[in-house]
């Protein structure tokens, strides 16, 4: 019995992590006006934030086709995988997890495939993919790579300090930070995606008390799993380890950089902080 792990491209995983853990990631798709990429395969992360400080038009992203899936759970399947566990990005902002359900759903009976919501993205899920990849390698069956995606999805928390809600707004993802907007030109936002959705979590003037707030809500928490910044090529990031560093390991502080999915609504200068309560 093998079980595999299959993503999207919203995980933000490192080349080296899929290739380190066998897993198959399938790409979203990102526009820039009448031009379409395909995340990573067409555009990288480092051409992505060119394009988007070159041009005016704010990006947007397009989920995959369940023929996509398709052919990442046959691949899976091919090469020995009895269960494919897909670990999509969070429902609450993206049609991506019903695309891998169609598919699921059409290799009934041929491929077991298990299509689980991270209720996260970029660094959160990111972590949930290589722990249940991890877990696989070891020898864990569907059923308990399943129970650990669950509860580390329920423990994962989330939150971005932004330069901009324009991007949030522009693309339909603001969710429950929509009282936000008014004061947008006054203050840098800080979101709390931990429920899979955007919320709002605090409204600082300055890009400074944004990050103080970002550190003074982790050490909330005491000892925190999984600590990441996940931004999106901020200048700060060394400020923003400094600050974490008061409190925990700054080598066992993971920084990972956002690639198109979540930059194109989130925003360049997005200060993202990942990490997972205790249990």
């Amino acid at each position: 019995m093998s079980v595999r792990i299959a993503t999207d491209s919203a995980s933000d995983l490192t080349s080296e992590e899929v290739e380190e853990l066998g897993i198959e990631v399938v790409p979203l798709k990102i526009r820039f006006g009448d031009q379409e990429f395909v995340d990573r395969d067409e555009l990288s992360v480092s051409e992505f934030y060119k394009r988007m400080a070159e041009t005016d038009d704010l990006p947007g992203t397009a989920a995959p086709s369940p023929g996509a899936f398709d052919t990442a759970f046959r691949k899976l399947a091919a090469d020995g995988a009895s269960t494919v566990v897909c670990i999509n990005i969070s429902s609450g902002v993206s049609a991506t997890i019903e695309a891998a359900q169609q598919a699921a759903k059409g290799l009934e009976g041929e491929i077991d495939v298990r299509v689980l919501d991270s209720r996260a993205l970029t660094g959160g899920q990111a972590n949930i993919c290589i722990q249940a990849a991890n877990a696989a390698r070891g020898g864990a069956s569907a059923d308990d790579v399943v129970a650990l995606t669950g509860d580390l999805a329920r423990r994962t928390h989330m939150l971005g300090a932004l330069d901009t809600l324009e991007n949030l707004m522009k693309g339909g993802r603001i969710g429950r930070a929509r009282g936000m907007a008014g004061s947008v030109l006054s203050i840098k936002p800080v979101i709390d995606f931990s429920s899979g959705e955007v919320e709002e979590a605090a409204k600082p003037r300055t890009r400074k008390r944004a990050l103080l707030w970002l550190r003074d809500h982790v050490r909330s928490f005491g000892k925190v799993e999984s600590l990441q910044i996940c931004h999106g090529e901020a200048p700060d990031v060394e400020e923003m380890l400094d600050l974490l560093a008061e409190d925990h390991d700054r080598d066992a502080i993971e920084v990972r950089l956002l690639g198109p999915v979540v930059g194109t609504h989130a925003g360049a200068r997005i200060m993202g902080i990942s990490f997972v309560e205790p249990s």
